[in-house]
C-alpha cells in the first residue's frame, strides 16, 4: 500500500510521528509531499498535493495534517473523489473505514498526542470497508452530490 502524507507547519512533529507508525507496516511506501520545517504555507496545496496522487492512483490512500485537522479536512473535500476523514479517536478512524471507505485520513498536530494520533492511525490502516450495500448506496450518494 502506498500512502501520500502531507502537512502544514501547525503538524510537521505530528507528521514525523506519524510517519514513524508508517514505518511499522512492512507494505506500507510513503511519500512526504511536505512541507519539512516550521515556515508557513498554505495548507490547501498540501492538500491538493495529497489528494492528487490518491485520486490519481499514483496512492492507495492519503494521510492529511494541520494545526486541527480541520482545514485540511475541508480543502480535501472539496477534491472529486476524496472522502477524507477528520478523526480525533480511534472508534471514529475505524468507522470511516469500514462504513464511509474514507481513502484520506486528517488530523490536527496542536490536538492530538503522539500516542492517540499513532493509535488512530494503526486503526484507520488495519480496517477495511465493509462492502454492506447499505454503506456503498450511501457513498454513491456522496458522489452524486459532486456533479
Amino acid at each position: 500500500m502506498k500512502i501520500t502524507i502531507g502537512s502544514d507547519h501547525g503538524a510537521v512533529a505530528l507528521k514525523e510521528e506519524v510517519k514513524m507508525i508508517l514505518k511499522e507496516f512492512a507494505d506500507i511506501e510513503i511519500h512526504d509531499v511536505g512541507t519539512f520545517g516550521n515556515d508557513p504555507v498554505d495548507y490547501p496545496e498540501i492538500a491538493e498535493k495529497v489528494c492528487n496522487e490518491v485520486i490519481s492512483g499514483i496512492s492507495d490512500r492519503g494521510i492529511l495534517l494541520c494545526g486541527t485537522g480541520i482545514g485540511m479536512s475541508i480543502a480535501a473535500n472539496k477534491i472529486k473523489g476524496i472522502r477524507c476523514a477528520l478523526c480525533s479517536d480511534v472508534y471514529s478512524a475505524k468507522m470511516s473505514r469500514e462504513h464511509n471507505d474514507a481513502n484520506v485520513l486528517a488530523l490536527g498536530g496542536r490536538v492530538l498526542g503522539f500516542g492517540p494520533a499513532g493509535e488512530i492511525v494503526r486503526m484507520w490502516l488495519t480496517t477495511d470497508y465493509s462492502g454492506e450495500v447499505r454503506h456503498t448506496r450511501r457513498i454513491n450518494k456522496i458522489h452524486s452530490l459532486e456533479k
